[in-house]
């Protein structure tokens, strides 16, 4: 019996030996993932913000684009109001009041997409009546040249 007590006991020991370096592990482990979880979200927002900002450039300069545009026929219109049709004149007006009502400061309307689809479907319906082909170039496209 007391080999099997004496043996219980060193049992134990290494069992309390075992269980102190598993607990330790374990909260290195926990310490570890605390500290890989807080340094991917904040690199996980500098990396959203920098994408933000891209992107918005990217809008801004799509829009800016346009009302470019718009800004040179008005003063067209300006110089010979029969240059163009009626049709075309209003698109164009259409064009400049749907840049002007694009919510910019409202970054989280989910309609700011649909509303730059319009815009383009708009200023698609322009250029194809003037007989145009002007498309808005594309910062990544590579070509720098707009078409006539």
């Amino acid at each position: 019996m007391e080999i099997s007590g004496g043996r219980g006991g060193d049992g134990d020991e290494l069992g309390d030996i075992f269980g102190s370096t598993l607990s330790l592990e374990e909260a290195h482990k926990e310490e570890g993932y605390r500290q890989g979880f807080d340094d991917g979200v904040a690199a996980g927002r500098e990396e959203a913000e920098q994408l933000g900002i891209k992107h918005g450039f990217a809008i801004g300069e799509e829009l800016g684009f346009y009302r470019g545009c718009v800004h040179i026929w008005e003063a067209a219109i300006g110089i010979d109001p029969s240059a163009f049709t009626v049709r075309v004149r209003r698109g164009i007006r259409q064009i400049g009041e749907l840049v002007e009502g694009y919510p910019m400061l409202d970054p989280e309307n989910e309609s700011t997409q649909d509303a730059l689809e319009a815009i383009r479907l708009r200023f698609r319906a322009v250029t194809a009546s003037l007989s145009l082909r002007l498309d808005f170039p594309k910062s990544g496209d590579g070509s720098k040249a707009t078409e006539f």
